[in-house]
């Protein structure tokens, strides 16, 4: 409680105490109490002193003043009191602040002037009168007759009373018990003197106690009182419509042949908990799952309402809620949160408050309220208990209000005690008209007690005993002929042994020297014969009334806005994941930047980034720490959610808002890395001018692996296999990206003479690469002023230099060879042919070229001298244009005017190393001849690649201008971008379908990658 309270409470406690005479040692001890319940005994210190003030302990009363009535002073004070904290305090806490009072007077003088105050402060807190004098009656009663009303339970020894609020307990004593129906809230005492424990704390006789959710109240001679033992007489065992779920000749078989379940039948209304339960390996998660729906059966009907749950999945679905054996929890959200976002998901027809209020009341009623701000965390970093945990994972399906709910060992890996909150939990659930089946293990005595069923299975999918818990007992004694088989429990202390129904089952042979064999009594198929022999079940009827829809999924868009507030949210709140994702690209790129940025030049002047050498290495380097990013960033997002997907996979969500929603976030992260990674890298080695340019291309990379990343994680199910992939996929980035090793010089297999191989075309690497280098190259501030002429010049000095040199030379020697009767005439037909194929290419800028092609339709000398002529009037042209570009291109710059200018500009945004690379100027081999044309090896960055007839052939030469598609010409930059998107788009399609994993978990296709792998 808070402060205002606290000081709130003291100042009530003075006022009642005041009345009819002043304190009394009983209402100080009391206060003292009280207050030492609530809060440490250090704090309460401050509040007693306080009531002892205001109440005027150790003061002598005034004489006469036993019979004042209560002044209006008080009254008034009273009533202020109340408002002031009335707005502070819950519904709940105003009725224990009221029993806190008619408390203080059971024992005391209980006056009208006392009563007064206590109406007073009823009134203001708006309590309903009738629970007032409920509360009045259970308060001060001295004896169980005077409380005789419908909101009472008592329990005693009284075997003759018949009235429905009257419970049979072997017990010297009475409990009573009373339910304040308007918050939902038990309390009780008891009347006479045996000692009792609320969970595990004693209590006093005196005592009217609180009896909250989850309770046990246990007494000295062995009796158990779960809170759901109570709350099951206080609440209708009808939900709001009828429920019928019949199972029939339910068999399933696995992948590999074998049989988990064998002809399992079983019938159930609403309002019970069943308890399945059996060997390891008998079939109980698989039972499990098939009944929910999660697996469909071989052979067998699941029918809820006459409706076939495995047929008509979706419609039966609404009204079932499965809690795995594994948290289906967020670890980075509160445990608020983990509620909060499944509640949005359920319910598109709630306004946003009644969501809160919702999950509000069933964190209440699951007694997780008080830890509702903390942090779910994890098995390293717990912020919550195991049974806490356990009840939010019940309570995301709760939240949807299910009317059959399925739990796998719900009370796996906790103590006794959080079992027993656990299945106490859905005993009240049961209570309530919710049909519940649960795997249990080695369940306690008490635990066992608390189920309404049993359902037994045995090694091999047999149902081997469906009815009551201790029935299951004396059943199984009574076929293996044990001593006392009639007793299922003991009649002393009333516990049970569950795990003897386990050990009889599976009892082995002794052999002659009283050793165990492996050979058991009785197989599970007498087992099954036993069961079919004594055991019929009676079907309910199957309702005709639809289960109903009790939520309301959010449209596609509303999902996403939904999925993608709460990854936000996740990482968010993962600090450590957000120090790490948003300082390693600027530290990478400092790194890279700093060691490469070196002093290259040889007059002092110090750093130039037009000699620095390493630029291409770190344009690589940049692209391939996008890639790395982005994998690293998303491989793991789904294997992480895998467990949350298959819970939501039973809402029928839909997997386009999720995906969506998750690369929303990692797109978002992936710009900021690429931004602040440039910001530094860029900056340090002085790169100007480009980016955006840069980013744009680093952006792009870093998405296209972020699918892929998603991919992978989908594909794969544990994080170290998609984390060892990682390199695999880099790996052949940085080979075949084009930056390491020419395309020229690798194996024959997949080169691809004077275009980029298919296999790199599959690279992100390949394309980021290229288009940063000829982005870099074409557009900075120097080179884009004179390109055009440059390339002009470059391609003219290339023919003047190299090919026509080349086709004079082809043609010499064809002329030399005319003659000789040993050389092939085709062949030598076939080399002119395609020096005339050459020289017509070029026939736009000299027109005798098209003038004299009759003449060059076969090889004669005649022909050969024409060609000559038209190779000399080319000559003419290539040196024409050459000079006219060289002149316009001095004349752009400026040269002659500003020199200094000039070569400043060149320094800034001119590379010297990254034109060798993008010119290829290294290259020894000049000219491709590929058997019927040729084309440049060199200055590539120039060439435009020729027209191909087929619109979607896009292929072309390493760090070329422009691509050709659909009949016209991208920029290499912008045909690149729109490759590494379509490229994102088709993963995002293999995502969508699972289509990778479907292709892995295919038996083929895994064992053709076996093959595949072990050659």
């Amino acid at each position: 409680m808070s402060e205002e309270i606290l000081k709130a409470l003291a100042q009530l406690y003075a006022i009642i105490s005041k009345q009819d005479g002043g304190v009394t040692e009983h209402d100080r001890e009391f206060v003292i109490k009280s207050f030492r319940r609530k809060i440490n005994h250090d704090s309460a210190t401050e509040y007693i002193v306080l009531y002892e003030e205001l109440s005027g302990y150790g003061v002598e009363a005034e004489p006469g003043s036993k019979e004042k009535l209560t002044s209006v002073k008080d009254s008034v004070k009273t009533l202020g009191i109340c408002r002031k904290i009335n707005k502070t305090l819950t519904q709940k806490q105003k009725v224990v602040v009221l029993t806190d009072l008619f408390q203080m007077l059971k024992g005391g003088r209980f006056t009208p002037q006392r009563k007064q105050i206590i109406d007073t402060v009823s009134e203001a807190f708006n309590i309903d009168p009738k629970e007032h004098q409920l509360l009045e009656q259970f308060m001060l009663s001295k004896s169980a007759e005077e409380m005789d009303a419908e909101e009472y339970l008592h329990i005693s020894q009284e075997k003759t009373v018949e009235k429905s609020n009257y419970l049979y307990q072997p017990i010297n004593e009475t409990l009573v018990f009373v339910w304040i129906k308007s918050v939902d809230m038990i309390f009780f005492r008891v009347i006479g003197n045996e000692t009792y424990y609320l969970n595990g704390m004693l209590t006093e006789h005196s005592d009217a106690l609180l009896f909250p959710s989850g309770s046990i109240l246990k007494s000295g001679k062995g009796l158990t009182l779960f809170y759901s033992d109570i709350i099951t007489h206080f609440h209708s065992t009808n939900n709001n419509y009828q429920l019928s779920f019949n199972v029939k000749g339910l068999e399933f078989k696995f992948p590999n042949g074998a049989i988990g379940l064998r002809e399992i039948n079983i019938s159930e209304g609403p309002g019970k908990l069943i308890a399945i339960m059996g060997a390891s390996g008998a079939g109980k998660t698989t039972l499990l799952n098939v009944l929910a729906g999660m697996e469909k059966p071989t052979s067998g009907t699941v029918l809820v309402n006459g409706i076939d749950l495995h047929k008509n999945h979706e419609e039966a679905q609404s009204v079932i809620g499965y809690v795995a054996q594994d948290d289906f929890l967020i670890e980075e959200l509160t445990v608020y949160e983990n509620l909060f976002y499944s509640a949005r998901l359920c319910f598109d027809n709630l306004p946003l408050e009644a969501i809160k209020e919702k999950v509000t009341n069933v964190l209440d009623n699951l007694g997780l309220l008080h830890i509702k701000d903390l942090i779910v965390g994890n098995a390293l970093q717990k912020s919550i208990s195991g049974g806490q945990r356990k009840r939010l994972n019940i309570a995301l399906e709760l939240i949807r209000e299910p009317s059959i709910l399925f739990l796998d060992e719900p009370t796996s890996g906790l103590s006794s005690r959080d079992s027993e909150n656990v299945i106490d939990l859905l005993k009240e659930l049961a209570s309530k008209g919710k049909l519940i089946f649960t795997v249990i293990h080695q369940p306690s005595s008490d635990i066992y007690k608390m189920f309404d069923k049993m359902l037994i299975l045995d090694t091999g999918g047999y149902q081997v005993f469906y009815g009551n818990p201790i029935e299951a007992i004396t059943y199984f004694k009574k076929i293996s002929m044990h001593a006392e088989h009639e007793k299922g429990q003991c009649e002393t202390c009333g516990n049970v042994n569950p795990e003897q129904v386990l050990n009889i089952i599976e009892e082995k042979v002794v052999d002659e020297y009283g050793n165990y064999t492996d050979k058991r009594k009785v197989d599970p198929k007498q087992w099954f014969a036993y069961f079919k022999e004594n055991f019929s079940i009676s079907f309910v009827e199957d309702l005709k009334e639809s289960p109903g829809q009790l939520f309301q999924i959010p449209g596609k868009i509303k999902q996403w806005i939904i999925f993608t507030a709460r990854d936000l949210k996740t990482k968010i709140s993962n600090r450590q994941y957000l120090i790490v994702n948003f300082t390693e690209a600027p530290v990478l790129a400092f790194i890279l930047a700093f060691i490469i940025r070196y002093n290259n030049t040889d007059n002092g002047a110090g750093y130039s980034f037009r000699y620095n050498e390493n630029i291409p290495a770190y344009l690589l380097m940049s692209v391939v720490v996008a890639i790395f990013l982005g994998l690293s960033v998303s491989a793991e997002e789904i294997i992480r959610d895998r467990k949350i997907l298959k819970r939501e996979s039973l809402l029928n969500l839909s997997r386009l808002s999720y995906l969506s929603a998750k690369l929303t976030i990692l797109f978002s992260i992936t710009a900021i890395q690429s931004f602040t990674f440039l910001l530094v890298g860029n900056s340090i080695l002085e790169i100007q001018g480009m980016f955006f340019s840069y980013w744009i291309i680093l952006f792009s990379a870093g998405c296209l692996a972020n699918v892929l990343g998603l991919l992978i994680s989908s594909t794969f199910n544990s994080a170290v296999t998609v984390y060892i992939l990682i390199p695999l996929l880099l790996i052949p980035q940085m080979i075949l990206s084009g930056a390491m090793f020419s395309f020229e010089k690798i194996n024959d297999l997949f080169k691809s003479e004077g275009k980029v191989p298919i296999v790199a075309d599959f690279m992100i690497s390949r394309w980021a690469f290229e288009a940063l280098a000829v982005k870099q190259f074409m557009h900075n501030e120097y080179q884009k002023k004179i390109f055009k002429e440059e390339q002009i010049k470059t391609i003219s000095s290339f023919n003047l230099v190299y090919l026509l040199p080349e086709l004079k030379s082809r043609l010499i020697k064809i002329k030399a060879e005319l003659n000789n009767k040993d050389q092939s005439q085709q062949q030598l037909n076939q080399e002119f042919a395609n020096v005339v194929n050459e020289i017509v290419k070029r026939a736009a800028i000299n027109p005798n070229i098209t003038n004299q092609r009759s003449n060059l339709q076969e090889l004669t000398p005649q022909a050969i001298n024409t060609c000559m002529d038209l190779l000399e009037g080319l000559e003419i042209e290539y040196n024409r244009f050459f000079n006219t570009a060289s002149s316009k291109a001095e004349q752009l710059l400026g040269i002659g005017n500003d020199e200094k200018a000039i070569l400043e500009l060149k320094n800034n945004y001119y590379n010297e190393s990254l034109a060798d690379f993008v010119r290829n100027l290294k290259t020894e081999k000049r000219i491709i001849d590929d058997g019927n044309s040729l084309s440049p090896n060199i200055d590539l960055v120039y060439f435009i690649p020729e027209k191909s007839n087929n619109p979607l052939n896009y292929r072309a030469h390493f760090c070329a201008p422009v691509k050709h598609f659909m009949g016209g010409y991208l920029s290499t930059f912008l045909f690149n971008i729109l490759v590494l998107w379509t490229f994102c788009i088709i993963l995002f399609v293999l995502l969508y379908y699972d289509v990778l994993k479907k292709l892995i978990d295919n038996k083929i296709a895994s064992y053709i990658i076996k093959k595949f792998i072990s050659k």
